[in-house]
């Protein structure tokens, strides 16, 4: 599966902010759930206006049909950290976090010229984990302690550099 990967508009707020009413997304996310769908309209076109300048949030689109994001977050040249969500979580279990997380790394390393990508995952959140597997990334050690679905977990890091993740494309391409 190939998801594309564009810049947010204004007019993504309200699919993101909807996002903000699925309590089962919420929960998984880390995310505040809002009572007010125009709340979360207002705060998403100002994260659109005024994005923090160390991050950048790539919406990802599934035949033209946003299904996620994808965050590469850091102020440096040859390395920044991954994120990404799939929303709502009606869409999850269809491969839609393996394939926004695999462009966000493939456009880390191809768009950004990144030299290292890392990223962690609650190690509780065993989707999010086994997607950053699956990927090639390794794990590097453990962070801190967060709560998840109630549970207490730690954070579990992972790391690729580009030559391992062009070695890995040359490979499948075989």
């Amino acid at each position: 599966m190939d998801l594309t990967l564009r810049a947010l508009t204004q007019a993504d707020a309200e699919t993101l902010a909807g996002w903000q009413t699925d309590a089962l997304f919420c929960a998984h996310a880390g995310w505040s759930t809002q009572a007010s769908q125009q709340q979360a309209v207002g705060w998403w076109r100002e994260q659109i206006s005024h994005p923090d300048p160390h991050l950048i949030r790539l919406l990802a689109l599934d035949a033209q049909r946003p299904v996620g994001y994808v965050d590469l977050h850091g102020s440096g040249h040859v390395e920044r950290e991954l994120g990404y969500v799939v929303g709502p979580s009606t869409s999850w279990g269809r491969g839609l976090g393996t394939a926004a997380a695999r462009a966000g790394v493939a456009f880390g390393f191809d768009g950004l010229g990144l030299r290292r990508i890392w990223a962690e995952a609650v190690e509780a959140n065993t989707a999010s984990v086994t997607v950053l597997r699956r990927l090639g990334m390794r794990e590097i050690g453990l962070g801190s302690t967060e709560d998840f679905l109630g549970q207490t977990s730690h954070y579990v890091q992972f790391e690729i550099l580009a030559k391992e993740w062009r070695q890995s494309v040359s490979l499948a391409a075989h």
